[in-house]
């Protein structure tokens, strides 16, 4: 709780209401054998999930979903996002993505990252992707068989910055 708030004062606080649910971050890496081991370590235990090409962590301390790939290209940050719950907090947050962003792009049911979800993606000043998605359920493959090496995950080129994409077939 923000200082100097109490807790009746919460319901009337918009920021307060609006608090994420999870933080999600991916990162592309070299070699993901030992990204792997190394993650592992820093956050003291395995993958919630773990692929020949992708893993990644559910963290609860702090709340963030963490994953890596093979399949994004250029190592480093690929795109960051904000995890909910259901679908009703996924339409409540389109309202301030398209405040922060006019070029908001919706994906339904995008098979990206072995899991089919629901998406709004933005793109920051930076040019670094946002992704707000609700989770549907686990799927066998990382995406669309059209997914090349070079691309994963982020929206195609928006008005603010060239990236590459599934566009919904990740």
């Amino acid at each position: 709780m923000r200082a100097g708030l109490r807790a009746k004062d919460i319901a009337d606080d918009p920021q307060e209401n609006n608090v994420m649910k999870r933080f999600h971050v991916h990162v592309a890496v070299n070699d993901l054998h030992r990204s792997i081991d190394f993650y592992s370590t820093l956050f003291g235990g395995e993958p919630t999930v773990q692929q020949p090409d992708y893993a990644k962590w559910m963290l609860d301390n702090p709340r963030v979903n963490f994953a890596i790939s093979q399949r994004a290209g250029e190592p480093g940050v690929n795109h960051l996002g904000l995890q909910v719950e259901s679908g009703e907090e996924l339409v409540a947050m389109r309202d301030q993505l398209q405040r922060a962003d006019a070029a908001l792009l919706e994906e339904r049911a995008a098979r990206c990252c072995y899991a089919t979800s629901d998406k709004y993606w933005i793109t920051d000043p930076q040019g670094v992707a946002w992704e707000t998605f609700r989770s549907l359920s686990s799927i066998p493959v990382y995406g669309e068989e059209r997914q090349t090496a070079d691309t994963c995950c982020v929206p195609e080129a928006s008005a603010k910055s060239e990236v590459a994409c599934c566009s919904g077939a990740c």
